[in-house]
């Protein structure tokens, strides 16, 4: 993680990055200066700033500096969750750059808030254990892969036109697809990691071809342009916009929880409450520049932690050459368009590969999540349920205040909660704990460890086995038997399979079984029992 490439590589891994990114990055201020009626000139300007803003975020997050920046390769940029309620903000301040002003405001007070909480919200990583960190990154992934198959149809402003869901759209998208998984399957391990960049560029390239990529918007960009403080004039606090704003960045302190204890599973490296601490404090720097140079509330982009998982290029270097090209796009308005060109469908054939894998990665941290225990069954499948709500039924919450909506209108936010809550309610308020915070990052890098570690705080997992000193799921065993999966310990010790066999007798799967001299494996030393109908 920690090793920087040769320029020639760093720039085009670094460029793979930027192109993954760019489109959701600009997003965000499209929708928001739409909907606070901007013109086209101020939206180009707010794209701009945007840029700037994320590549310093990014250069901060990933090399990082004193107590701030997780140094993770982990890319920032404009979070979505604070989309719903900016427009509310701005809408409310009666639009324009007059509503610009107060969403400003709200932002920079967000920013600080989320610097000032970050200590303690890393001191309570051990209220995010497996199964609330697996089940986010799963409800990240789900949640945006509709928003990848929305660009596969053609975008958003089609949705709803004849021409949405087009042949060569639809055609598009999988082509990019495709030749992603072919050079994903037959390439060298250099294309295999700029597998992504190869079907961007690919899709790109055919589109211009046959006339469906428009390059328009690079000969009237400028050449250079760079984004001041304070453009629109100074920010404006009002109470309640900064209140909302603070609620909306508590929030993303889950989301980019999530999404370090992700990197931290995907390169190998451990993540404890300081790693999540140091994130946070650059989300909120990030933040705080981000209403000063015009911008918005930053945490790390899903989408890039999905790039990471395919590409299998670990180095934070390339992140942080990703953050100097953001800038240079951000002071380049024409070099910015270039990117701007690819179509919606190419780009969105490939963020469903890389969405995808930010399930994926999800679903691996699940796996090592017992979810034959109901409760963590129950953690999971409400909080699927939940982040399904306002992404499969749209106009769900349309009818509840505008300060509700902003909370509850993002499948990533409520799914986030629903997992937090339900993880509190179960397993911390007046009850044991099912799950320990910490991931058992041995477990995850074997890929061969038990579904949880120790989920009896009381016994010593080293001394007396994965699960406990008595056994894993039951006191005295489904058929009166002391204990079901394994008297003293799980791999070793003394039983792998039955405190006194779950089914009668006096042996189980031979005497005492599995690691008889404590070493592990599953080398039974028979099948005998002390009577024939013992086994």
């Amino acid at each position: 993680m920690d090793e920087v490439l040769p320029l020639s590589r760093l720039s085009l891994y670094g460029f793979q990055h930027v192109l993954a990114f760019y489109a959701g990055a600009v997003i965000v201020p499209i929708i928001l200066g739409n909907s606070l009626g901007l013109s086209p000139q101020e939206l180009v300007y707010l794209i701009n700033a945007d840029l700037v803003t994320a590549g310093i975020a990014t250069i901060i997050q990933a090399w990082g500096f004193w107590r701030i920046g997780a140094r993770l390769p982990l890319v920032q940029g404009a979070t979505f969750t604070a989309v719903s309620p900016m427009i509310a903000i701005g809408q409310g301040a009666g639009g324009g750059t007059a509503g610009l002003l107060v969403v400003y405001g709200a932002v920079i007070t967000g920013g600080i808030a989320t610097f000032l909480f970050a200590p303690f919200v890393g001191r309570l990583a051990a209220y995010f254990p497996p199964i609330v960190t697996g089940t986010l990154l799963t409800v990240i992934g789900i949640v945006l892969i509709p928003v990848a198959l929305r660009d596969v149809g053609g975008g958003p402003d089609l949705v709803g036109t004849p021409g949405y869901g087009a042949p060569e759209h639809i055609a598009y998208a999988g082509g990019t697809l495709l030749l992603i998984l072919l050079v994903a399957r037959f390439g060298g391990p250099f294309l295999r990691s700029v597998a992504v960049l190869i079907g961007l560029v690919g899709g790109t390239a055919v589109a211009w071809l046959l006339g469906d990529a428009d390059l328009g918007a690079v000969e009237r960009a400028d050449w250079f342009g760079v984004s001041t403080p304070f453009h629109y004039g100074a920010p404006e606090f009002s109470l309640f916009p900064m209140l909302a704003m603070v609620v909306v960045m508590l929030i993303t302190m889950v989301e980019t929880t999530g999404d370090v204890y992700a990197m931290g599973e995907i390169t190998g490296r451990k993540v404890d409450g300081d790693t999540v601490g140091r994130a946070l404090r650059a989300d909120g720097l990030a933040t705080v520049l981000g209403g000063v140079l015009n911008s918005f509330p930053y945490v790390a982009f899903a989408e890039n932690i999905g790039l990471v998982r395919i590409s299998r290029v670990v180095s934070r270097f390339v992140v942080v050459a990703a953050g100097v090209f953001m800038i240079l796009l951000g002071l380049v308005p024409k070099a910015g368009a270039v990117v701007a060109s690819v179509p919606l469908p190419v780009l969105g054939g490939a963020a469903v590969a890389m969405f995808g894998m930010v399930a994926c990665v999800g679903i691996q941290i699940l796996a090592k999540v017992d979810l034959r225990e109901e409760r963590n069954a129950l953690i999971l499948a409400v909080s699927l349920g939940a982040a399904m709500l306002p992404t499969a039924v749209e106009p769900f919450f349309e009818r509840m205040p505008t300060e509700v909506r902003a909370v509850l209108g993002s499948g990533i936010t409520l799914g986030s909660l629903t997992a937090v809550l339900l993880n509190l309610f179960f397993h911390v308020l007046g009850r044991r704990a099912d799950a320990r915070a910490d991931i058992d990052w041995g477990g995850l890098a074997e890929q061969d460890g038990d579904p949880e570690p120790d989920p009896y705080p009381g016994n010593d997992p080293a001394g007396r086995g994965a699960y406990g000193a008595h056994g894993s799921y039951a006191a005295h065993g489904p058929h009166g038997s002391p204990g079901t999966y394994g008297a003293h310990d799980t791999y070793g010790a003394q039983e792998t399979y039955g405190g006194h066999e779950p089914y009668g007798g006096h042996a189980g799967h031979g005497g005492h079984g599995a690691g008889q001299h404590g070493d592990g494996g599953e080398g039974w030393s028979g099948w005998q029992g002390s009577a024939p109908g013992a086994r």
